[in-house]
């Protein structure tokens, strides 16, 4: 398994990551649980040792999960988890809203140990920016728990420039997390310079999309009632049939790679910065194992530049969120 440096942080892990969310975040009960953990062990088997979960995924049945799945590799493996929204610590009911008052972080970093069975959170992420809590706070309430050894490093997750400047003059920043695809590429403007001048590593989520990009979307295709994709203005129909030109300009460049749209779609996120590690999620094996394919797919500056300039050119129809979704979390 190939590995990278997440910036100057110190943090090596492997050059894809697994999303652990698997399922709706409102849900409170696993879907095919025993196959989730298994899945994560294999993954483990192929090399991936980079882990994402966080408490608001279920709350708390997801890191619980990671937890039970990771305990017999627990040495072998970096963990991430999130804090900062309004959840109780005691039911989990999630109360909506954003909270990263230090207090909420402390108690909610105990819940996260318990739950994970480590001793220590490899990489906190604060999940959204609490707008009432000053960014100073949460990063001194941070560099309290790296003190005590309860957290190692302290990322952050869709933070502004100004957000990370501050916190990372307060608790260095080791790891941004935001969405960042080749349907999304608005980080390429202000964030990823701030991150290569501080020295931070970025961890792209929804790298395809939300299997937008894998090109097993269509207009044709229709979700699940309860899947989320179903509120996102990205994934109209009208949406979709446009963005479809994306979709067709990638797959010209897997063929001639002998790929699939997804590992084109990763390779090209790999081949921006050697602090990129892309975090996907799937729940099925054979996907595990196509996108870890990406990693044997070698795009050349030509590639590369066919793909920004036709990316640029088709542009992106629909919001990536809902409207009220967006505004809550600050986006």
């Amino acid at each position: 398994m190939q590995k990278r440096a997440l910036g100057r942080s110190g943090l090596e892990v492997s050059a894809l990551s697994l999303g652990c969310m698997g399922y709706s975040s409102e849900a409170r009960e696993l879907r095919d649980k025993a196959d989730m953990i298994k899945l994560i062990r294999d993954a483990v088997e192929r090399g991936v040792d980079f882990f994402d979960t966080a408490e608001a995924y279920g709350p708390f049945t997801n890191e619980e999960m990671v937890g039970e799945a990771l305990a017999p590799v627990r040495e072998q493996v970096v963990i991430a988890s999130k804090f900062g929204w309004e959840i109780d610590a005691d039911t989990g009911v999630h109360h909506g809203g954003v909270n990263s008052k230090p207090a909420h972080i402390r108690t909610a970093v105990e819940g996260m140990l318990r739950r994970l069975r480590v001793d220590q959170i490899d990489l906190l992420y604060q999940h959204r920016v609490d707008p009432d809590v000053p960014m100073e706070d949460v990063a001194g309430a941070v560099k309290e728990l790296i003190g005590q050894g309860k957290v190692k490093h302290f990322g952050m997750s869709e933070a502004s420039p100004e957000s990370i400047r501050r916190a990372h003059a307060v608790q260095p920043v080791s790891v941004l997390q935001s969405e960042y695809s080749l349907w999304t590429r608005e980080p390429e403007a202000e964030i990823l310079p701030v991150l290569e001048e501080l020295g931070i590593g970025f961890v792209p989520f929804s790298p395809l999309g939300k299997g937008f990009l894998t090109g097993k979307i269509d207009v044709g295709t229709t979700f699940d009632s309860s899947d989320f994709r179903n509120s996102i203005p990205r994934f109209s129909l009208e949406a979709r049939r446009a963005n479809q030109a994306l979709v067709d300009l990638i797959r010209g460049v897997s063929e001639r790679h002998a790929a699939t749209p997804a590992q084109v779609a990763l390779a090209w996120l790999l081949a921006k910065k050697p602090w990129i590690v892309p975090l996907f999620g799937t729940r099925k094996l054979e996907r595990l194992e196509e996108n870890l394919g990406a990693l044997t797919v070698r795009l050349s500056a030509e590639d590369v530049s066919e793909i920004e300039n036709g990316s640029s050119r088709i542009g992106v129809q629909g919001a990536r969120y809902p409207e009220e979704m967006m505004r809550r979390s600050g986006l």
